[in-house]
């Protein structure tokens, strides 16, 4: 509900732009990657918007059934193949995938790890809904003990495998981003001037609408409203990890879908983290991953795991609802609620 609620606040913008008498904007929403998707076109007329926009959305469906974890795809399959100490062939855009996905898992120094499908299923986030359950303790640190990696991955000649059984991989902390990129690629080559893609708070800009540039809002973690606005520039990508969509509450205590991969645990202590990425041709991708070692980082190595992301533009908000984030991106914020606790880091 609350991933409705931001894009609700994003069409308002659009709304009273329509009031002006300026020219429309074209928006479709879907729902793929397991969370709600909206994208925008302006700057095109009505039927060619709506074809782009099609176009873009097929594409999201084909990613979500190529790269689904626990439902059949061709993910699943190699996870499977992996399971039995088995080879398997894999296409071209896998096989890419892979190697970028651990490329960052290496840049992350592990904390960002696509291998620990197994932990994710343990803690039952490989569903549809998310049920109460205290997964056992020594199946747990089994798991964690197996040590799964992206560099146990080898792909060789368009061939898969795995020397760790215990890798089975869940892209959920990657695809979305991936698919901001081959979205962008797409508009871009079909001359789009202007378009806002969203995949459930990953969001990448494209030039500007009706002469100004995209203006988003930063999910609230805890309330049904943006916690601040800010304005995209054209190729820019902002992501939103948060513990508010994919969780569930055991005893008074809430788990979220983001797993500490040394602990083995849901992360604890840390609502959400809000990354900025600059124009680039992995910004969609980055925007996704870097908020995950942030998030595991927590107040304490946060700013740590930011550079060594590469990233100058961040924002942590504790369990307190305090706000940490960089002096980069506290100049381009314009926060919704007044007088927040901000801890300001160079």
């Amino acid at each position: 509900m609350r991933l409705i609620r931001v894009v609700c606040f994003i069409i308002m913008a659009f709304s009273l732009a329509a009031c002006a008498k300026e020219p429309p904007v074209y928006q479709q929403q879907s729902y793929v990657f397991g969370t709600l998707v909206d994208v925008t076109v302006a700057g095109e007329d009505e039927a060619r918007a709506r074809q782009l926009i099609g176009e873009v959305l097929a594409e999201f469906d084909r990613l979500h059934r190529t790269l689904h974890a626990w439902k059949p795809s061709d993910l699943s399959r190699l996870n499977a193949a992996f399971a039995h100490g088995e080879k398997m062939p894999v296409s071209p855009e896998l096989a890419a995938i892979l190697r970028d996905a651990a490329a960052l898992s290496a840049l992350s120094g592990g904390t960002f790890n696509p291998a620990i499908g197994g932990l994710i299923k343990q803690w039952g986030f490989q569903n549809d809904e998310f049920l109460p359950l205290r997964p056992d303790p020594a199946v747990l640190a089994a798991l964690v003990q197996a040590n799964p990696a992206m560099s146990d991955i080898a792909v060789e000649n368009g061939i898969a495998a795995s020397r760790n059984p215990a890798v089975q991989l869940d892209l959920g902390g990657y695809a979305k981003g991936y698919a901001l990129d081959r979205a962008a690629a797409y508009l871009r080559a079909q001359g789009v001037k202007g378009a806002l893609i969203n995949i459930g708070g990953n969001i990448l800009a494209l030039g500007e609408h009706n002469g100004r540039p995209w203006r988003v809002g930063i999910q609230h973690p805890r309330k049904p409203s943006a916690i601040a606005t800010l304005e995209l520039k054209d190729g820019e990508a902002i992501g939103t990890s948060g513990d508010y969509q994919r969780y569930f509450e055991l005893d008074g205590k809430r788990y979220c879908h983001i797993i500490d991969p040394r602990s083995g645990y849901p992360v604890q202590g840390v609502e959400a983290v809000t990354v900025v990425i600059p124009p680039g041709r992995l910004a969609g991708t980055l925007s996704d991953v870097a908020s995950k070692p942030l998030f595991i980082g927590g107040v304490a190595g946060w700013r740590v795991a930011a550079r060594q992301m590469g990233i100058d533009s961040a924002m942590l908000i504790d369990a307190r609802g305090e706000i940490y984030l960089t002096t980069t991106l506290k100049k381009r914020l314009q926060f919704v609620e007044k007088s927040p606790i901000v801890h300001e880091a160079p």
